[in-house]
């Protein structure tokens, strides 16, 4: 009878022995309480906790990798949108992740979506289209000094998607067509702007130069003699015509 007892009893020594003996890997701290109080930060490698009077709480210090949920937005101009995120955090303090928050991966996610909704809810549709990185800056630094109270460290912060209704997207390309045809209209008008200079000034050159006028007449008449046409042109020296001008203005004005 005591023998059998006795063997219970040293089994029972045995196993609280081994169950004192901890490994922790390189990304995990256990996190000590004694009588449930705190007492250290223990790891990685080979720990020992005392059975029945310590108990130890695993930390993964590991980059955790979560997605928010879509949330409904209503941006500044009054326009409904679906917007998910992902998060990128991890922990740099195991004692406040355990004692300060219940959950501190779920109090995380709550608090990214609550700040997800609040910071874009403050810009216009085309500024959540446009500036992301911006955005992405403004969310990740609310997340962090919030969290930082948790032990966690809020690393980044990307907005994946921003999600129209129909409408919107057909207004939005009707307005994207309205702006590039005003960009050809403005463009075509710089070049008729442009072109109307550079003709004023070849004019007033020519005008300088008869010379260069008659070079540009026998340049016109050899390029009409190149192309292929039934085009008939009896040329006249530019001297005769000016005189013919010149002679109809001179009755004109007697």
């Amino acid at each position: 009878m005591f023998e059998y007892f006795g063997l219970i009893f040293g089994s029972f020594v045995l196993l609280l022995l081994i169950s004192a003996f901890r490994i922790l890997r390189e990304y995990e701290r256990g996190v000590i309480f004694t009588l449930g109080r705190f007492y250290k930060v223990k790891g990685p490698g080979f720990i020992i906790v005392i059975p029945l009077i310590q108990q130890m709480v695993r930390v993964d210090l590991r980059t955790i990798v979560m997605d928010v949920p879509s949330q409904d937005v209503i941006s500044r101009d009054n326009v409904s949108v679906k917007v998910n995120a992902v998060v990128y955090f991890r922990v740099i303090d195991p004692d406040k992740a355990i004692i300060q928050v219940e959950n501190f991966y779920e109090a995380t996610s709550q608090l990214a979506q609550t700040t997800l909704r609040s910071v874009l809810g403050q810009h216009e549709l085309d500024e959540m289209l446009a500036e992301r990185d911006k955005l992405n800056i403004d969310i990740q630094t609310i997340l962090d000094q919030q969290t930082d109270a948790w032990g966690i460290k809020v690393a980044n912060v990307e907005i994946k998607h921003v999600d129209l209704d129909e409408s919107m997207v057909r207004a939005i390309a009707k307005q994207a067509e309205a702006e590039r045809t005003r960009r050809a209209k403005i463009i075509h008008a710089e070049g008729e702007m442009q072109a109307s200079e550079k003709l004023l000034q070849a004019a007033t050159i020519l005008a300088q130069q008869p010379q260069a006028i008659q070079l540009r007449y026998l340049q016109t008449l050899t390029e009409i003699a190149g192309e292929k046409s039934s085009t008939i042109v009896f040329p006249l020296p530019i001297d005769i015509v000016s005189n013919i001008i010149k002679g109809q203005a001179t009755d004109a004005s007697s």
